[in-house]
């Protein structure tokens, strides 16, 4: 009986070893540790099988005097002891794909033609949005593309009906966390409920901060609010607020008017404003300032007792940050004249000319009313004097900035 012992890989076409029957099991061992060895290797063309054979006879040498190889790891190929090994790559090389762009915008139904002009600044197209209101006034909310993981900006001004458009922001956030927006961005052009932001009298609520908490509750990430009416407000929201300023569209705006600076001052219309018309008089060349001392009997009924500063001869330029039933701004513009002034101009942000507020503006006291588009002015609130500066250039920029988490404060400097 002979027992025969086949070299691994299937070599039986080199040969087989044959041993005698008397073959102790040791001896069986020495002679099967001294059969040819051959490692399979998927080369692919037999060349890594020879060269991985070897003799043990004489100690390791091979009768034709080569030295021995160390066997290779499988599956390795032929070069694997100089190969330099790298981790293995996503992509090949040079086909990396630039990152998408995960900026969505959306706008409201409060201010459409502002939206669409932010968007314009962009480069974007705004986002589709299904917006609609059912018979008994409950709006509908439902985004129209998918938003997963993007950076959402929805632009939504609080403007009259303040309460219904207040509304439509909250259900417009709801429905872009529910829809796995990464981030939301409430951009409030004009933020309603800011005047009430502290308590003057006993049993008041502060509805300015009651507005901040609802925002963030609904699920806001940041806000970006643009000329709020105190500094304070931007402390009542428990998240991020941008504050950016449109006076500087207005500065330019005046600049173009070519008024010298000889003959202009600056008035804040009370008490309230006077650090917003000292900073919107220092950027004119540090012009003087003038200050109306007002006294207010009741929501929005003021009355005018005097002037601080001088304004005979000189063209008066009244800094708000709203004009509302134009009352205040009024009465101010009706005692600069009164003090000499040669000419009056009316700059604010906001315009949200309740009545009679254009029949105030329009009755010629002034001679021209300049104002931002952070609301939208209709045709039936449009006189000769009124003039509308965009502010879309400097939403979407700071829309940019906070996208791409650079500095908002630098638009200023």
């Amino acid at each position: 009986m002979q027992l025969k012992l086949r070299a691994p890989g299937g070599a039986c076409s080199a040969g087989c070893g044959v041993l005698p029957k008397h073959s102790s099991s040791r001896v069986g061992r020495l002679a099967a540790a001294a059969a040819p060895q051959v490692v399979r290797a998927q080369s692919g063309n037999g060349a890594a099988a020879a060269e991985a054979e070897s003799s043990a006879n004489g100690g390791g040498a091979s009768s034709s005097g080569r030295s021995r190889v160390a066997p290779r790891p499988i599956l390795a190929p032929p070069s694997w002891e100089s190969t330099v090994r790298t981790a293995p790559q996503l992509f090949p090389r040079g086909g990396h794909q630039s990152a998408p762009n995960r900026l969505r915008v959306f706008s409201g139904t409060s201010n459409t033609a502002l939206s669409q002009e932010v968007a314009c600044y962009l480069g974007l197209e705004l986002g589709t949005m299904k917006i609609k209101r059912f018979a008994d006034g409950e709006i509908y909310v439902q985004v129209g593309e998918s938003i997963r993981g993007c950076d959402v900006f929805l632009i939504q001004p609080t403007t009259p009906p303040v309460n219904d458009n207040m509304m439509e922001l909250l259900i417009m956030i709801d429905a872009c966390k529910r829809a796995s927006a990464r981030s939301i961005t409430a951009v409030l052009p004009y933020f309603g409920y800011a005047r009430a932001d502290r308590k003057t009298q006993g049993r008041e609520a502060i509805a300015a901060k009651l507005s901040a908490n609802i925002i963030t509750e609904a699920g806001a990430d940041r806000v970006l609010a643009m000329d709020l009416h105190s500094g304070q407000c931007v402390g009542y929201f428990d998240i991020p607020v941008d504050h950016v300023y449109g006076d500087s569209v207005i500065l330019d705006y005046l600049s173009s008017k070519r008024i010298s600076s000889g003959d202009l001052v600056v008035v804040s219309p009370d008490v309230g404003g006077v650090a917003r018309a000292r900073a919107f008089a220092k950027k004119l060349n540090d012009a003087p300032l003038a200050i109306v001392d007002k006294r207010r009997s009741a929501h929005n009924v003021s009355e005018v007792m005097n002037l601080i500063g001088d304004v005979r001869g000189k063209v008066a330029v009244l800094v708000d940050d709203m004009i509302d039933t134009a009352g205040t701004i009024t009465n101010a513009a009706k005692v600069l004249h009164a003090e000499g002034a040669r000419e009056v101009y009316a700059c604010a942000t906001h315009a949200v000319f309740s009545p009679p507020a254009v029949e105030r503006l329009s009755s010629g006291i002034f001679q021209e009313v300049i104002v931002a588009n952070t609301i939208p002015v209709p045709p039936e609130h449009q006189f000769p004097e009124l003039t509308v500066l965009s502010v879309a250039n400097l939403l979407g920029e700071a829309i940019w900035r906070v996208y791409n988490a650079t500095s908002v404060a630098a638009i200023r400097e």
